[in-house]
């Protein structure tokens, strides 16, 4: 799909403005989220992963780490402060900085894991025909309960059909998921 010009630029210019306000709002709460980690867990108080981004350019995904540092079953080493943080997606507050520096929107579909791209089908390549986002149609439609073929397909939706009212939607479906 052709993007038009823009309604992309009128999209990063809302979203960058967006995600400061809502970074510079979010750093009391992401500074007793560190503080908690860095007590409980010692450092660092972030993790970083290079993640896929727009045509599946890497960048790198910052969130507040939720896990016990080593090896090992991810399940065994998510403490239960990540456990709470990402109950509240507030390990999720650092990415509003990749928003800000243009590697992620607020809204698109969520980026994998660098690993996955060899797997993906020509069709599936798609998703990174946008910017991934911090929230998206696939998250608002069962996030994790998902299997990774439903949520490719409702990216490869999102992709085909984005405008900034569906936009708005989906980010006010995500506020009240997670805030009420």
């Amino acid at each position: 799909m052709k993007q038009r010009f823009w309604p992309l630029l009128v999209k990063r210019a809302i979203y960058v403005s967006i995600g400061a306000a809502a970074l510079s709002l979010s750093l009391p709460v992401t500074a007793a989220a560190g503080v908690a980690i860095r007590m409980t867990m010692g450092k660092p108080v972030f993790f970083s992963q290079l993640r896929p981004g727009l045509r599946g350019l890497p960048f790198r995904l910052y969130k507040l780490r939720t896990m016990t540092l080593g090896g090992g079953d991810d399940s065994l080493r998510l403490t239960p402060l990540g456990r709470w943080l990402r109950a509240l997606s507030i390990d999720e507050l650092p990415q509003l900085w990749n928003v800000v520096c243009g590697s992620m929107s607020l809204v698109g579909p969520r980026p994998l894991l660098m690993e996955y791209l060899p797997r993906y089908t020509p069709e599936q390549r798609r998703r990174h025909d946008v910017l991934p986002g911090i929230t998206g149609w696939a998250q608002i439609n069962g996030r994790n309960a998902l299997s990774h073929e439903a949520r490719f397909v409702l990216d490869l939706w999102y992709v085909d059909h984005w405008t900034l009212g569906f936009d708005l939607r989906i980010l006010a479906s995500t506020f009240w998921r997670v805030v009420c």
